[in-house]
């Protein structure tokens, strides 16, 4: 329970000790949007990197260098784990939101930063608000911010299946022609979930896929590209296994 115990202390002094940053922020904001998402990316990926220190993760990155650099992307990635937004967070090269249920909107200060990072809460009962959001994530590719989505539509909670990936999710790279990078996650789960409340060190592999380009695909793959990114990372996850 110490490791859980140190990352709570410490998730709950950022939030607080950073509210003033948070003002900050929002005055940079007003002057320059792009400064803001940087500066904003660079704090929260330091807080991330606390917190992974203190569980006492080690993680393992493979094929970063298929991520573009110059231009924002479609990240789409299997999700077993709370932490699968933090190991993957402090990866990205540039300003990047991530699409979460609408809870955690509720969240007091967390939710703030969140908005400040581009993040967009789905209402998964709501087709209608969901559209919303979808068009929203559109919206802030164009703008120069990739998107990560976890298809699933919810945290996956038995190891080594995967739920059918929603098409839907895929229209921002439909509509923004942004680059789909597959992200495939193994072992997040060993770091809480497996034996919450209590966190253990754990090995995780995070490895990305070469980006797909839907303007490249023919009509029935474009058609069913959540099943073709789901084989990726399945093949992916099962191959990647041996090495946690």
């Amino acid at each position: 329970m110490l490791r859980f115990t140190g990352v709570l202390i410490f998730v709950v002094f950022f939030l607080i000790l950073s509210s003033p940053l948070m003002f900050i922020e929002w005055i940079i904001g007003k002057f320059n949007e792009d400064l803001k998402n940087r500066s904003s990316l660079a704090i929260v990926n330091w807080a991330f990197r606390c917190v992974i220190f203190i569980c006492g993760t080690k993680v393992t990155i493979i094929g970063e260098e298929n991520v573009p650099k110059d231009q924002p992307v479609l990240y789409v990635a299997n999700h077993r784990s709370y932490f699968d937004i933090i190991l993957t967070y402090i990866r990205v090269p540039r300003p990047t939101g991530y699409i979460s249920k609408k809870e955690m909107e509720k969240i007091p200060l967390l939710s703030i930063w969140m908005k400040r990072l581009n993040c967009l809460f789905l209402d998964r009962d709501n087709i209608k608000e969901g559209l919303k959001t979808i068009l929203a994530g559109v919206d802030l590719v164009k703008k120069g911010v990739s998107i990560c989505i976890f298809p699933e539509g919810t945290r996956n909670k038995v190891e080594d299946t995967f739920l059918p990936f929603h098409e839907g999710s895929f229209k921002i790279a439909e509509k923004t022609g942004a680059p789909i990078v597959p992200m495939t996650i193994n072992n997040s789960a060993a770091i809480f979930e497996n034996q919450a409340p209590k966190i253990r060190k754990a090995h995780v592999v995070i490895e990305y896929g070469k980006p797909i380009l839907l303007s490249e695909l023919d009509k029935e793959e474009k058609k069913f590209i959540g099943a073709k990114v789901q084989k990726i990372i399945e093949e992916t996850y099962f191959k990647n296994k041996e090495l946690v």
